[in-house]
């Protein structure tokens, strides 16, 4: 009986301590942001989610093709992602990916792949705005 009664005792112990099978559904974590809103010399911009840095589109493309590839592609790096976009707080406009000629998964922004310039070197910097007059920073987005 007095193993009985210690076995009982470490088996309320073990539940009330979290030892037990638990019923509660743990919290997820939302995922990270693929874009933000961030501040520039141009106002509110559309930027990466993680690393903070301005978004151009190319007049060049086509809606939802890229058209920025080899020396292009290594001054205007594209922007891509594995998963699904997500849009930050206060992002307007659709956000979703196409397909590049490597098999990559570029983020657009209403149909518009978006790129960073391999200039910024901070979040806020537009150095890009304007560059031959097809390079443009996502603005009010």
């Amino acid at each position: 009986m007095r193993i009985t009664a210690i076995l009982f005792g470490a088996t309320v112990i073990a539940s009330a301590c979290g030892g037990g099978a638990s019923t509660t559904a743990s919290p997820t974590a939302s995922p990270a942001p693929s874009a933000a809103v961030g501040d520039s010399s141009l106002g509110k911009i559309l930027v990466g989610g993680t690393n903070k840095m301005t978004l151009y589109t190319f007049a060049n493309d086509k809606e939802g093709t890229s058209t920025c590839y080899d020396a292009c592609a290594t001054a205007w790096p594209p922007y891509t992602i594995t998963g699904e976009p997500v849009a930050g707080a206060g992002v307007t406009g659709k956000l979703a990916t196409v397909a590049r000629k490597d098999g990559l998964k570029q983020l657009t922004w209403n149909s518009k792949p978006l790129y960073f310039y391999n200039k910024d070197t901070k979040p806020g910097d537009v150095i890009g705005q304007n560059v031959g007059t097809i390079w443009f920073v996502v603005t009010n987005p």
